[in-house]
């Protein structure tokens, strides 16, 4: 007897939920990525071997060649130069970890695609148009990610704060991507539109954009490490604006300097509480379905905590354990508003 469960749209739940399962590898990716940044670990590994880079040095030999390549590096040569080997292999596998784990979320995409596709369970044009998307966002991830790599590897030892946002912001589009996708196949009963939701629709998208900006301001302060400036709140030091943050901003330096970053990325996060309360009041005016209210809940409750971390990773000066929660926290809040863009109907591909 065939026990498949299929939605509406007559896409087997079991598409479904490997698309999810790919949704959770992207944000452990994220994670790993975030405690390798954090860490200092993610320039240890200076050359990018796609096939045979999942296996690491095996020997004392391979060891001895694999921290030779890294001797080249500029982090070693103005950093990390009384390194010893023993040293070397300490902080070798956080980012050998992050490569190994898109290699696998490659291949669970891959191997669960094929059998699918052998089975005839993905028939439908638009779902192969939406999996063409993913795996192309999905390769096109591992690309940036070794650009932004390669960055630290020539005169600096770190990487294009530009560079690294563009991996966050590439990562996140795989994930936002796959769960659009993903949700209707899952739970096509609570795709129900809200007919007299026009306004929230745009505070929601409003939301949704400043959540975006607000990440990608968030890999800045990371990349320029803007979050070791001014560990007080809710004043920089004693000043609301001091004069570091004035005079780069007549300089230009809305992205380059890690004063203003981090003053924005502050008050982009005061806009996202207020934006999020006034999505929440005004949702409970309208006629909405039990489980789209219940949804909505949701989004103010994860702005507070994501809020409140954020402040306390600050003032700690941004401890390793703190920092991955706090992106942690990003990513949470991110899958929440996709969440219920999804449940209200707002965003389909």
């Amino acid at each position: 007897m065939n026990t498949e469960i299929k939605n509406s749209g007559s896409v087997s739940k079991a598409v479904g939920y490997w698309l999810i399962t790919g949704a959770v590898l992207v944000i452990i990716l994220l994670i790993v990525g975030g405690y390798t940044r954090l860490s200092h670990s993610g320039l240890y590994m200076v050359t990018w071997k796609p096939v045979t880079g999942c296996i690491p040095p095996m020997n004392d030999a391979e060891w001895a060649v694999e921290f030779e390549q890294y001797q080249t590096s500029p982090e070693y040569k103005l950093r990390n130069y009384h390194f010893t080997l023993e040293e070397f292999k300490e902080i070798y596998w956080p980012e050998f970890y992050h490569r190994v784990l898109g290699r696998v979320l490659g291949l669970v995409f891959i191997i669960p695609f094929v059998y699918f596709l052998i089975r005839k369970k993905i028939t439908d044009r638009k779902l192969r148009f939406n999996l063409i998307i993913i795996f192309l966002l999905g390769a096109l991830q591992g690309l940036v990610g070794w650009l932004m790599v390669a960055s630290g590897l020539v005169d600096r030892p770190s990487v294009s704060h530009y560079r690294l946002a563009l991996h966050l912001c590439t990562a996140l589009s795989l994930f936002v991507y796959i769960m659009i996708v993903a949700l209707p196949i899952v739970s096509p009963d609570k795709m129900k539109s809200v007919t007299d939701g026009k306004k929230l629709k745009w505070i929601f998208y409003s939301l949704t954009a400043v959540v975006i900006l607000q990440i990608i301001y968030g890999a800045f302060v990371a990349g320029l490490k803007a979050g070791f400036f001014y560990p007080t709140w809710p004043k920089m030091g004693t000043e609301w604006i001091p004069a570091t943050v004035t005079d780069s901003f007549s300089d230009g330096g809305i992205t380059n300097s890690p004063y203003v970053v981090q003053f924005i990325h502050r008050w982009l996060a005061a806009v996202v509480v207020i934006f999020s309360a006034v999505l929440y009041f005004k949702s409970r005016k309208l006629n909405l379905e039990k489980f789209q209210k219940n949804s909505l809940i949701l989004v103010p409750v994860v702005v507070v905590i994501q809020f409140v971390l954020g402040v306390v990773t600050l003032m700690n000066l941004v401890p390793v354990s703190l920092g991955v929660i706090h992106q942690l926290g990003a990513l949470i809040l991110l899958s929440t508003l996709i969440f219920v863009l999804v449940r209200l109907n707002y965003f389909r591909v």
